[in-house]
């Protein structure tokens, strides 16, 4: 019945080249039977292994089961490979296509490596995506020798690969924000971040040296850094000429936007999860992990439902459609800045 009326709602609908799964080849004979006997219009049948890609699956009888046990959070959820699940991650519809066009079509079974997905998107939110600096895991600093009070406006490159997209306004003050994991008291060899009696460049900004750690009294936990500028290295550079190894990326704390970063990782920990009867045990616990209380450049307030940003060291991000507002934004991270393909085409070569 299946190959019957698979036939006539080609014939209907007037379909020039009707294109199905390799198991249906064997279904074909009696597919072109049920048209030439009824003499009417005939498509072309032909056959291609589906798509497979690593660290997920694409059955929508398996999909659904996803859906319907709570496993995610709808059919749109950015974990989910499917259209709408893309869109609101943040993949484009060029980077999609590109990817299509590597693969091409197959007639033997096999998994693509999700890592060549990324990698076109990657290329291509790399040529339209604007930088800007956000931090995740925000530690203060406080700049004891910055003029209490004072703003500066500090001249910031939308994005070096496309200079039509001109530069931008940053705040900066005496209190900032930087990444928690750009801090260490005691460290460890080939640590070119901050760390006591260090300095390092601000990104855009000036040179700051640490001088002192602030800790919770009672859980000993770092809570603030007090640090001094050089007020003759703005945007990089030195009289003398001194260079310093770290440059690390900030938020002014007195202008910083609060916001919500999700980011998402692989569906599944395992590359084929159907190898196993349960796919599901497969599923990774660490698929998405929720950031609160992040801090952003003021200027992405104004950012829209499904833009696209890379924040700078961290990866590409873009505003989530469903769950972001004006008054607490929603940022989900689309793709980490790290690209396994390209390591992977340079290990061929």
């Amino acid at each position: 019945m299946y190959d019957w009326a698979h036939g006539q709602s080609d014939a209907i609908e007037n379909i020039t080249h009707s294109l199905c799964d390799i198991s249906f080849e064997d279904h074909r004979p009696l597919y072109d039977w049920f048209l030439d006997h009824l003499h009417i219009h005939h498509p072309r049948q032909i056959e291609f292994a589906r798509l497979n890609i690593s660290y997920t699956v694409l059955s929508k009888r398996r999909l659904i089961q996803l859906v319907r046990e709570g496993y995610v959070s709808g059919w749109d959820d950015p974990r989910m490979p499917t259209l709408s699940g893309l869109r609101r991650r943040g993949y484009t519809p060029e980077a999609i296509r590109t990817f299509c066009d590597r693969i091409g079509v197959a007639k033997r079974e096999s998994i693509v490596d999700i890592a060549l997905l990324e990698h076109c998107l990657r290329e291509d939110l790399n040529k339209r995506a604007r930088r800007v600096m956000a931090v995740l895991r925000p530690l203060k600093v406080v700049i004891d020798n910055y003029p209490m009070g004072q703003v500066e406006e500090l001249d910031a490159v939308n994005n070096p690969e496309d200079p039509a997209t001109g530069i931008r306004k940053i705040p900066f003050s005496r209190e900032i924000y930087i990444e928690r994991d750009d801090f260490r008291e005691d460290p460890p060899r080939k640590f070119f971040r901050l760390a006591p009696g260090r300095e390092i460049r601000l990104k855009h900004a000036y040179y700051i040296t640490c001088n002192r750690v602030m800790k919770n009294e009672t859980t000993g936990e770092i809570v603030e850094l007090h640090c001094t500028y050089d007020p003759e290295s703005r945007g990089g550079g030195t009289p003398d000429g001194r260079r310093v190894k770290g440059t690390l990326h900030w938020v002014s704390a007195a202008h910083a936007l609060d916001a919500e970063i999700r980011s998402y990782d692989h569906l599944f920990t395992k590359e084929n999860p159907l190898e196993d009867e349960d796919f599901k045990i497969n599923l990774s616990p660490n698929s998405l992990e929720t950031l609160k209380s992040c801090k952003l450049e003021p200027g992405l307030a104004g950012a829209k439902p499904g833009e696209s940003f890379q924040f700078l060291r961290q990866g590409y991000f873009c505003v989530d459609s469903v769950d972001s507002s004006p008054d607490a934004p929603v940022f989900n991270r689309t793709v980490s800045l790290k690209d396994t393909w390209a390591r992977i085409e340079k290990g061929g070569k």
